[in-house]
This record gives structure tokens, C-alpha cells and sequence, in this order.
């Protein structure tokens, strides 16, 4: 069962309902799903899953509750990571309409929560990764509307989603100031998947081009400047939910561990019984609680009316990402050979686990941040 009495002070009476059915259904819907085997699989799988993720569990981005977003993500990503990157995608992409409040384009937010949109956040590009004001794909107003061009890559979604939330720069040489977000329709003309890029985990990833790719005036979700906002709003709200999954990640790790070492014998004793096995379950455990608790506090206070939770969520999404890499290399190491099975759902966990210490902000990229706030604080 998902744990939350760890984390309890974080959570009202509606949440700990929520985990419960969370997590009944992850181990009942997602647990017996097996892996695809090939990219054009994973495709295919994503699209299945988001038809079951929009039974109800994406309801609580529109409401931006982001404990629930949390505890869904921490459920799921224990069952199926790939579950849980279409339901990050979900948020993702319809997030930023939310935010905006763009009346033409909330119907992709609706369409998106009941599972039959897929959504995709195009804001990457090969030149412009953690230095998002780099980007070179343009955005140029044209006849009442806007003509997108440029190429865009490791783009979740790329290829299967029906609408993708881009970020385009207006005016080259600008840097953030002129960085606009537009919500584009997966058939708008001059929008082409550009092939994928295949990950060593399901997940389906890839590039995307707009080849003068127009798209209407009210596809424009936020301007010059604020679009660059919009998106850095985005990632800072939904950024300690990827800790969430990393926890969830964890947490699968440490039951797979645990339970082998009860059952497994070596030289006449259960694993559990060697005091370094019982070292590494130790220091599992206790970082996983540690991440949980960074996690629902960023939650806690976003959920509380806080602006923005920059802080918090670097805090939570860094450490956690860092901790469940090791608490699933450790879980490994106990497995021994079982471990590094394709068939494995610690294996599974070990390919998939390494990408969240990189997306939505790199590690490294969070301790900057956390750094860069903790000596502005300590000028006040």
C-alpha cells in the first residue's frame, strides 16, 4: 500500500482516500501490463493507458491540486513508468492552458483529463535544453495569426499526441523576453513528427518540425516574455511531482529488495540475515522517506496558496530523483543476477528511474537554483 502515514501532516482527509485508490488501482490495472518490447509498441501501450489514466485519475490537474497530482504519479510510477510519463505528459501539456486560462484552447484540457487527447510539451530543442532561452524555433505573427518554424527534440509524446503546448521565440536575439507559448494541433499544416528517438525504457520520445506551420491567433496562449513565464510557472508547480515518481520508483525497488532478501538463501541463512544486506535496506528506506517528505511538502505549500514554490521543489525534485537512482542501483545489487533481467520490474525500474534526474531541470541545474535562493533570502 502506498505510505501515508509518513506524510500525513501534508494531507487532508480527501487525500489519504485519493493514495488508497490510487494505489488499488496502479497493482490492479497497471502491475500486470507487461513491458513492450519495441518502440512502436510503447506507442501503442501509451495510448492504452491513457484511455485508463482518464478514468478519473487526471481530474485533479485542472483542479491544480498537486498532492493528488503527486499521489497518483507516486502510485503509478511504482506499477508502470511509462503509465506514469503519460500521465506527466498529461500535465504537462494541458497545464499551461490552465494557468493561462486561454478560453479557445480549454477544450483541449477537458478532452485531455478524460483520456481521449494525448498531450506533448515542446519546449526542448538540441541547442537549447537547460538554457531554454537559446531556442531557435520562431513564432511570427502573419495575416491575424502566427507562423511557427523551426525543429523541436526529445519531445515526449512526439509523433502520438493530439495537441502540443510549443514554445517559440518572436523576436531572435531576445532570449526570454521574446519566448511566446501557442497550443498547436497535432494536424495543423506544417507540423511534421520528424522521426523518433528511442529511449533504452518504453517511452515514447522524438522529434518535431514546423515547416511554416500557421496556426490562428487565439492558438497563443501568452506573449512575448510571458511565454518564457508560462512555461518556468509550469515546471515550478509540477516539478515536485517528478519526485513523487521517483519515490514511487523507489518504493518498488525497496519491496522487490526486501522480499527477495527475506526468501533468498545463501549459505544457509536468508539474504536479510547478512548485515550488509540489512545496511543497504536501511539506508533505503530512510532515503525514501526523506524524499517523500521534501515531495509533499513542495505539495503542501504550493496547495496552500503559495506564488511559486522554486525552493521546495528544487529541494524535493533533486534530492528525490538522486535518492531513488541509488535506492533502485542498491535494489539491484541485492537482486544479483535477477536484477539485470530484461523481465525484471527492477530492471525495468533501473532503465527507466536515470531520466528523471533530467528532465523538467537537471540535477545539477536544481542545486544552482536552490543555492541561488537560499543567498537572495540571506540578503533580506
Amino acid at each position: 500500500m502506498l505510505d501515508v502515514d509518513t506524510i500525513r501532516a501534508f494531507l487532508d482527509d480527501p487525500h489519504v482516500a485519493f493514495a488508497a485508490d490510487a494505489d488499488a488501482f496502479a497493482r490492479a490495472e497497471l502491475r500486470p501490463r507487461a513491458e513492450p518490447a519495441s518502440d512502436d509498441a510503447a506507442r501503442a501501450e501509451a495510448r492504452e493507458l491513457l484511455g485508463l489514466l482518464g478514468r478519473g485519475w487526471l481530474s485533479p490537474i485542472p483542479a491544480r491540486d498537486l498532492r493528488k497530482i503527486a499521489l497518483a504519479r507516486e502510485a503509478i510510477a511504482a506499477a508502470s513508468p511509462l503509465a506514469d510519463a503519460v500521465y506527466a505528459l498529461q500535465a504537462l501539456g494541458a497545464m499551461p492552458i490552465v494557468l493561462a486560462g486561454a478560453g479557445g484552447s480549454t477544450h483541449w484540457v477537458k478532452e485531455a483529463v478524460a483520456g481521449r487527447a494525448m498531450g506533448a510539451f515542446a519546449m526542448t530543442e538540441d541547442e537549447a535544453g537547460s538554457d531554454v532561452a537559446s531556442m531557435r524555433t520562431t513564432a511570427t505573427k502573419d495575416d491575424g495569426g502566427w507562423v511557427l518554424s523551426g525543429e523541436k527534440a526529445f519531445i515526449s509524446n512526439a509523433g502520438i499526441a493530439d495537441f502540443y503546448t510549443v514554445f517559440a521565440q518572436t523576436a531572435p536575439g531576445t532570449g526570454s523576453k521574446g519566448i511566446a507559448c501557442f497550443v498547436v494541433p497535432a494536424d495543423a499544416p506544417g507540423l511534421v513528427f520528424a522521426g523518433a528517438q528511442v529511449l533504452s525504457s518504453p517511452h515514447p520520445l522524438g522529434r518535431i518540425r514546423f515547416d511554416s506551420c500557421r496556426v490562428s491567433a487565439d492558438a497563443c496562449l501568452a506573449g512575448p516574455g510571458d511565454g518564457f513565464k508560462l512555461g518556468l510557472a509550469t515546471l515550478d508547480m509540477l516539478r515536485a511531482t517528478v519526485g513523487a515518481a521517483a519515490c514511487g520508483m523507489a518504493a518498488r525497488a525497496l519491496e522487490e529488495a526486501a522480499a527477495h532478501a527475506r526468501d533468498r538463501k545463501q549459505f544457509g541463512e536468508p539474504l536479510a540475515g547478512f548485515q550488509l544486506v540489512r545496511e543497504k535496506l536501511a539506508r533505503m528506506a530512510t532515503e525514501l522517506t526523506a524524499a517523500r517528505l521534501l515531495v509533499y511538502r513542495a505539495a503542501w505549500v504550493k496547495d496552500r496558496g503559495a506564488a511559486r514554490v522554486t525552493l521546495e521543489s528544487a529541494m524535493a525534485k533533486s534530492y528525490a530523483t538522486e535518492a531513488a537512482q541509488r535506492i533502485v542501483d542498491d535494489a539491484v545489487q541485492i537482486l544479483g543476477g535477477k536484477g539485470v533481467l530484461a523481465d525484471h520490474p527492477v530492471d525495468r525500474l533501473y532503465r527507466s528511474v536515470r531520466a528523471l534526474r533530467i528532465y523538467e531541470g537537471t540535477t545539477e541545474i536544481q542545486r544552482l537554483v536552490i543555492a541561488g535562493q537560499l543567498l537572495d533570502r540571506s540578503q533580506k
